[in-house]
């Protein structure tokens, strides 16, 4: 268990295929000169650059693990479901992707709009020129345009002032429920991970709830250590993972270089107390 424990492990990471500023195999390249052994990209709702990265991460001599983050809508919030080891060919989870998906472009021509009652204008089209695949068009594609329109100095900055929810530019969505989601990954073979728990703004009991939810419909892991989680938070995951049985992902939840508060590949190690999540493969 100590060899697993030392694996350098980074297994959620987004491209321009979803809302990551470069390619599957720019993507890779970094991975591989930051000493990551197994990498996953996990775009957010689109399996569109698994081949890529595959072939990169191969050539780069890197495990590649299949990946895809799913979103769902829990409690009235968004929540992340990552999922590891799946077939991308799966045709329940392209259908599943593909109906999540459809909401995208509507959502954001109505921040555009919701901005624009605000005093900024143009945001849709500017939004886009950040945009690799204009059906996953994003919160982050319109943060990156207001940072280079010197509106706010970060991309949380952004979020802060105009895109979370309570802020003028704020407009939510619908999602895939949390079973539907967890159901896809199951039908295409692959292990269904929360994501980054400890960005959920829920109670304690809605925190046990949607852990005793996630469980019964066969969730099997979590992420303990990920470029959003404290050290606090490493150990509070890796409790909760002790208690529900579920294994122990690590992911920086990469999009671009500077844009995270770690970079790929240079998270610490899991706590001792947890099995990791790739201790079988």
């Amino acid at each position: 268990m100590q060899n697993a424990h030392a694996i350098n492990a980074d297994l959620h990471c987004h491209s321009t295929v979803s809302d990551g500023t470069l390619a599957p195999r720019a993507v890779a390249r970094i991975a591989r000169d930051a000493g990551v052994a197994f990498w996953a990209l996990t775009d957010h709702d689109e399996l569109g650059g698994q081949a890529e990265a595959r072939a990169a991460a191969e050539e780069f001599g890197m495990r590649y693990v299949p990946g895809v983050e799913i979103s769902v809508t829990w409690a009235g919030q968004t929540v992340h479901i990552v999922g590891l080891q799946i077939d991308p060919f799966c045709p329940e989870l392209i259908d599943g992707l593909t109906e999540t998906r459809s909401g995208r472009a509507r959502r954001a021509r109505d921040i555009a709009d919701a901005l624009a009652r605000v005093g900024i204008d143009g945001a849709y089209e500017g939004a886009l020129q950040y945009v690799g695949n204009p059906d996953l068009i994003s919160r982050t594609h319109f943060a990156r345009w207001l940072v280079d329109q010197g509106r706010c100095a970060s991309i949380g900055d952004v979020f802060s002032e105009y895109l979370s929810e309570g802020r003028p530019g704020y407009v939510g969505h619908r999602w895939a429920s949390l079973a539907e989601a967890v159901g896809w990954i199951r039908a295409a073979g692959g292990i269904a991970v929360m994501a980054h728990p400890g960005r959920y703004h829920y109670t304690d009991t809605q925190h046990d709830a949607l852990f005793d939810e996630f469980t019964a419909l066969g969730g099997g892991a979590v992420e303990v250590v990920t470029g959003s989680h404290t050290p606090d938070q490493y150990r509070r995951y890796a409790e909760v993972a002790r208690h529900y049985g579920l294994l122990a992902s690590r992911g920086s939840d990469f999009h671009g270089p500077g844009e995270g508060r770690v970079e790929l590949g240079t998270l610490p190690p899991l706590p001792p107390t947890v099995t990791p999540v790739w201790h079988d493969w």
